[in-house]
């Protein structure tokens, strides 16, 4: 798959320099060629670059400032060119791919060019199974009335489905979620808060803004300090009830 490329440096030598040794990769399509960091935030909405190169010295908008004024969407894979090597630790400071020094070795170059295309190939990869998980989870949801049956879990390259019914607890892990299955746990790339909106109401419960619990694993809840209460499973695990939570969770538990 072609890589789309773009260059900026304030010398148009130097862009020669870079264009020229990217002629010598067939995935290596230069898209454009930028002067300042100005041009070069115009230019990348419009070209929509997959790798930028960018001189780290440039009059107006430097090299750095660039890159952070980059969507994080349209920052994945920059390399800094600079003929000062104290600029490395800033390039790797703001997450960028590599950084080559003035003048480049032809080794070192093919070096990076390889780095740049080992992490577009995991960025598209991920934004592969992005899509899929995405899909899996529309299809399931239209097929069960909007309640949640099954999990699309990913597992190396492929998916694998977990069933709701053999989930202890899920834990919340930004904008992921950690499924709890026995003394495994599957990382699923959705929020507690939406999933606890998708979820059985009368099977799971929140007890925590950061736990969802399985009603029938509950085996016990016992009170502790400030309102809130212990619960415990039927594995012995014991999770925190904030008393945010806790009316929900008698009143489930009440019911016959």
């Amino acid at each position: 798959m072609n890589i789309r490329v773009l260059v900026v440096d304030d010398e148009p030598l130097a862009r020669v320099g870079i264009t020229t040794r990217l002629s010598a990769y067939s995935d290596m399509v230069v898209v454009g060629e930028c002067s300042t960091g100005e041009e070069a935030l115009t230019k990348i909405p419009q070209v929509s670059p997959d790798l930028i190169f960018v001189d780290v010295e440039m009059p107006g908008i430097s090299g750095l400032d660039l890159l952070r004024a980059l969507p994080r969407e349209q920052a994945k894979c920059i390399v800094f060119l600079t003929a000062h090597e104290e600029y490395a630790l800033d390039a790797f400071n703001v997450e960028a791919l590599d950084y080559l020094l003035k003048p480049i070795e032809d080794a070192r170059f093919a070096a990076c060019v390889d780095r740049a295309r080992r992490m577009l190939s995991l960025h598209r990869q991920e934004a592969n199974f992005e899509r899929l998980y995405g899909l899996l989870a529309i299809a399931d949801k239209q097929d069960s009335g909007g309640v949640i049956k099954r999990f699309p879990v990913r597992r190396g390259n492929e998916f694998s489905f977990v069933q709701v019914a053999d989930v202890d607890w899920i834990e919340g892990l930004g904008d992921y979620a950690g499924l709890h299955v026995g003394d495994r746990t599957h990382l699923i790339r959705e929020s507690l808060t939406l999933l606890e909106a998708r979820l059985d109401r009368m099977q799971f419960v929140r007890v925590h803004r950061s736990t969802i619990v399985q009603v029938e694993r509950i085996v016990r809840v016992e009170p502790a300090a400030n309102r809130d209460a212990v619960l415990t499973l039927r594995d012995g695990k014991t999770l925190r009830v904030s008393r945010t939570y806790r009316s929900r969770l008698v009143e489930l538990l009440q019911k016959p």
